[in-house]
């Protein structure tokens, strides 16, 4: 939190543990600004584009792939106008040689990248990521030609990125947050895969990556526009955060680790999930997380992957009740109960509202990462003798305002954390409870009640 911000915020109020809660939380004044109206107009405005597929025709200024990056771009830009020179906009290309699966003769991808610059010294080099891809295409993945509207396989997921840039671009959070629209998803993830192995290369810091990838529809065989009827206003309610649980690409050491402490369901992905799982409770959203212990779902794939495989935690945002007859189709016109009706990824299947709460939900987690501190490193149960207690020990958080931690717990059958002990600003807190019958973590948390994601507990004999 800037001196700035916290001098306009006046009243305070003082809790527990040395914690202050501002009177007029950020994110609630940023998600009070996400417009389901510009949810609305931008989704239709990237159908117009006709087809976004990767390999479309590059030299039309209102249709392929190259004409919607740039309009894109030059919508991030008139956001970044507003961020008094913090954030910038940039068009990042990537050559694909020839021989590349669904890109045999090559090419160019195209992604469209917005860096909000943390306002803490300490702080601005963690980056947290909202991601969607632009690309579409149509029933055959290698037809570039062909109308592929792509409203809700990935608009909806764009529309959260660009939505959630233009709110933030005023915002002063602590950390860097990256906006970022991809191209190449649909050839095969290359557009995610090849930035993100860039910032491997860079040695860049991501702690965690908010992948948005059909999130505009609820509904699915039960939308209004299929059955003439309303649909059930509970499928509306929520959106599925899927989450790996074993890290990727773990060492035989590592994953003996995580085989002898029954770590299986703990990478730092499913923390991230949990956390949003906290923000959006704690928020009250309109559009809950539901957590689904899964990387993604059968036989479908996302951009996050591509970032876990670079090794930076990841989740998958998606829509429940998806209509696979609609996705990755020509459109069409068929006949329900005698009424004629235009099928395929088309932007009437888009609920604009629906759209417009997931995106605060984003909002909600990804500044409420970007102004915690960095969570603590070297998390560890104590394990060196036979005892009926728990003693826990990490390394302190680098940030000059970090005001504590705080231990958490939960049954080893729990989905989600269900119990917290302050720490003060000790880096080691002991339990009298059976470190035998729990799972364990640690967060860090700020003088304003920011607290970071959850650091699962290794074990140690020290």
């Amino acid at each position: 939190m800037t001196p700035m911000l916290i001098a306009a915020l006046l009243s305070f109020s003082a809790s527990a543990g040395g914690i202050t809660e501002l009177s007029v939380d950020p994110i609630d004044d940023a998600i009070s600004r996400v417009s389901s109206q510009r949810c609305r107009e931008t989704v239709d405005r990237l159908v117009s584009f006709g087809t976004r597929h990767t390999l479309s025709d590059r030299t039309s200024p209102t249709r392929g792939v190259l004409a919607a990056a740039n309009w894109i771009k030059g919508e991030l830009d008139a956001a970044a106008a507003e961020s008094g020179g913090r954030m910038s906009v940039s068009i990042e290309e990537f050559i694909v040689p020839p021989g590349t699966v669904r890109m045999p003769k090559g090419g160019t991808i195209t992604n469209v990248v917005g860096v909000l610059e943390g306002s803490a010294p300490d702080a601005r080099a963690r980056r947290y990521y909202v991601v969607g891809h632009f690309d579409s295409m149509c029933g055959d993945v290698m037809n570039p030609d062909c109308d592929a509207p792509g409203a809700n396989d990935d608009a909806s997921g764009t529309t959260v990125v660009m939505e959630g840039a233009r709110v933030l671009a005023q915002a002063h959070p602590e950390a860097t947050i990256v906006f970022l629209c991809t191209s190449g998803e649909e050839q095969g993830l290359l557009g995610a895969k090849l930035h993100a192995e860039k910032a491997r290369a860079a040695g860049e810091r991501i702690m965690g990556v908010l992948n948005n990838d059909i999130v505009g529809d609820p509904w699915g065989a039960m939308h209004p526009v299929l059955t003439g009827k309303p649909a059930p206003a509970e499928m509306g309610s929520y959106v599925r955060v899927f989450s790996e649980g074993v890290p990727r690409n773990p060492s035989a050491e590592q994953l003996a680790q995580i085989r002898s402490m029954a770590g299986e369901m703990d990478s730092p992905s499913r923390q991230l999930a949990r956390f949003i799982n906290d923000v959006g409770t704690r928020h009250n959203l309109t559009i809950k997380p539901k957590l689904v212990f899964r990387l993604d779902r059968f036989l479908r794939g996302g951009d996050h992957t591509s970032f876990l495989e670079a090794g930076y935690p990841a989740v998958r945002f998606s829509s429940p009740n998806e209509d696979y007859s609609r996705q990755h189709q020509n459109v069409s016109e068929i006949e329900v109960n005698g009424r004629k009706v235009r099928i395929g990824d088309l932007p009437e299947f888009v609920d604009a509202e629906y759209l417009a709460g997931v995106t605060r939900l984003n909002v909600a987690a990804i500044v409420a990462m970007a102004n915690a501190p960095s969570p603590p490193a070297n998390v560890r149960l104590v394990t060196a003798k036979l005892t009926t207690d728990a003693t826990l020990r990490w390394e302190a958080s680098p940030e000059i305002d970090t005001a504590g931690y705080e231990v958490v717990w939960r049954d080893t059958t729990s989905p989600v954390w269900t119990g917290v002990k302050d720490a003060g600003d000790s880096t080691t807190l002991s339990l009298p409870f059976s470190k035998d019958d729990v799972f364990f973590g640690v967060r860090s948390y700020d003088h304003d009640g920011n607290r970071s994601p959850v650091v699962f507990a290794g074990v140690a004999r020290e």
